[in-house]
């Protein structure tokens, strides 16, 4: 809730607060990016600190990425998870993150949950995604970041699957598949036709049409997205997809890392 101005006014003047070292959003749903053209993104550079969030915090996230170079945790929420009993492993998962305790190695699933090899390989590359229909909008826009060479990830809510496909669409046509070296499908959730009873393209299907011919390794059903067990994703730092080596593994720690 509250105006843009003063939704980015407060942002901003949480980033320049010596005081606070970390920022963890109270919820995603609607608004973030009206306000991005309002954040000090020289404020946030200067006094760089963790910040949390996912969904609608995602266009935000990448906004940060492309003009500052802050690595930021696409992550659980105050009123979302915080809120309601957060599920033990992913409270752990995301202590573990923006602690440092992580740092260098495996983003190990949760037991029992197992990860889809949609095209074996390996790849290097910055950690970039969240929240499809988010990070969509920021394409072709000056918070756009870079994603040549990226291991992108992806995972959204209750999107029907011809929402899906034109969000791939647009990506597709921007040239995002020709840049990144790999791909992570996380969660999404209810993402089914409100008329089943039509002959729409299923989201495995449309998967199938964008992903299929990329020469890139792919894994999915990744444990990351609007579920409550899932791992905090960094948005920015440096990882290997290894199909070979159980899947995404962080190169460096995201809490030690400078602003470039």
């Amino acid at each position: 809730a509250g105006k843009d101005a003063d939704r980015a006014a407060d942002l901003n003047q949480m980033f320049a607060d010596p005081e606070i070292e970390a920022i963890i959003c109270s919820r995603g749903g609607y608004g973030t990016p009206r306000m991005i053209d309002l954040v000090n993104f020289d404020n946030i550079r200067q006094n760089p600190k963790i910040f949390v969030g996912y969904s609608d915090i995602t266009a935000l996230q990448l906004a940060i990425w492309e003009k500052t170079g802050l690595v930021t945790f696409s992550g659980p929420m105050v009123a979302v998870e915080m809120g309601g009993g957060i599920d033990p492993f992913t409270e752990q998962a995301f202590w573990q993150m923006v602690s440092g305790a992580v740092g260098a190695g495996l983003l190990t699933p949760p037991e029992g949950h197992s990860l889809q090899i949609l095209s074996g390989g390996k790849a290097t590359g910055p950690l970039i995604g969240g929240c499809l229909s988010l990070i969509n909008i920021v394409l072709g826009t000056p918070y756009c970041p870079d994603f040549e060479g990226a291991i992108f990830y992806i995972e959204d809510i209750e999107e029907e699957p011809y929402h899906l496909d034109r969000y791939l669409a647009q990506m597709k046509m921007a040239g995002i598949f020709d840049q990144i070296s790999g791909l992570v499908l996380g969660q999404f959730v209810d993402c089914e036709p409100n008329e089943p009873e039509k002959p729409y393209l299923s989201v495995e299907q449309i998967f199938e049409d964008y992903f299929s011919d990329l020469n890139i390794p792919i894994i999915g059903n990744f444990p990351y997205g609007h579920v409550p067990v899932k791992v905090t994703m960094p948005v920015g730092v440096q990882a290997e997809l290894n199909t070979e080596a159980g899947g995404l593994i962080l190169s460096e720690s995201p809490v030690s890392l400078q602003i470039a």
